[in-house]
């Protein structure tokens, strides 16, 4: 998905999504490759781990952001780091799929 070696913009950096609903903080590591989420407010507060991550430019400070948690959920986040906006597509582990649009903010 991105050149090897080569780290996103917001690696390093810590940030809070909030969706009607759920409420998360992603922290990613400054390796581009790792991140850290906990889900602090909605139906999924509480869960919380750290995964590997795969990014992709998509056009100015907008980036596609994807991984696969220990439950086996599925997530997709489109990020406006600008406009500060994401927009969140996941499979919970129940098989239920989300789309949530949202606030994106540095922390």
């Amino acid at each position: 998905m991105h050149a090897p070696n080569s780290h996103p913009p917001f690696a390093g950096k810590s940030f809070e999504v909030r969706y009607p609903g759920l409420t998360a903080i992603n922290a990613y590591a400054g390796d581009g490759v790792h991140m850290r989420y906990e889900i602090t407010e909605g139906a999924f507060a509480g869960a919380a781990g750290e995964v590997a991550y795969t990014w992709k430019h998509v056009a100015g400070e907008l980036y596609a952001i994807s991984w696969q948690e220990a439950d086996r959920a599925t997530v997709v986040h489109l990020d406006d780091f600008t406009a500060g906006i994401s927009r969140s597509f996941f499979t919970a582990a129940s098989l239920e799929f989300h789309r949530l649009e949202g606030s994106l903010r540095a922390l």
